[in-house]
């Protein structure tokens, strides 16, 4: 007698969950499609691939790390392909720009105000210098620095310094590695996932940095 009440909140939280998964991937389909086809070619760092390949998958295992998961999961996955949508119109507080597409955007896509608030914060947590005030906001802020701690360090750290180059902050080879050195050393991560994912690669990053610029110093 006292069953269907119980099965018919299970089905009512199905389908909220399945709407939230559709309004996502719609979401996700528009962040990466404006990526894909606004590019600017100086973006060489901070592109689509940067977005898809590197700071979603990082988000991604690190939300899995902290068992994230339900509306927490969906809001933080969301932040992930939209932290640097603003950088299609400006380099300069991009991170202000993207969370005004979000607030323009998402309510199309059924995301509340109180969710598009959050997610705000999210991105708003990537810019530096860092100051994450919640779980969602320092898993994407660590998950936006993630190739710190990847052993193609040094490949992705060639696509920025190219990227700063061509809007004009060109470096030598000494400048470049006092800065990646300096970044390193003073970096830390804030979520238990990242430090136990990245930490002991991006110490080893650091020691081969040093070891590069002691290296041009003594030329």
């Amino acid at each position: 007698m006292y069953i269907m009440p119980n099965l018919d909140r299970v089905f009512i939280v199905e389908i909220i969950n399945l709407m939230s998964e559709s309004n996502f991937l719609g979401a996700k389909a528009y962040a990466l499609q404006r990526l894909a086809n606004e590019p600017n070619p100086y973006l060489t760092y901070h592109s689509l691939q940067h977005t898809r390949d590197d700071v979603a998958v990082s988000a991604y295992a690190l939300a899995e790390w902290h068992e994230l998961e339900g509306e927490d999961l969906m809001l933080l996955k969301t932040a992930s392909y939209f932290h640097d949508l603003g950088f299609i119109y400006q380099r300069q507080d991009h991170e202000e720009v993207g969370v005004d597409i979000v607030r323009e955007v998402l309510p199309t896509f059924g995301y509340s105000r109180d969710q598009i608030e959050i997610i705000g914060g999210i991105i708003m947590a990537t810019k530096m210098p860092q100051s994450p005030n919640t779980l969602l906001e320092a898993i994407m802020a660590d998950a936006d620095m993630n190739s710190l701690g990847r052993s193609d360090f040094f490949e992705v750290g060639a696509l920025l310094r190219k990227e700063l180059a061509l809007f004009g902050a060109k470096m030598t080879d000494e400048a470049w590695y006092e800065f990646e050195t300096r970044f390193l050393g003073n970096h830390a991560y804030f979520t238990d996932g990242a430090k136990a994912l990245y930490s002991d690669q991006k110490a080893h990053n650091l020691v081969q940095c040093q070891a590069i610029l002691d290296k041009i110093r003594a030329r």
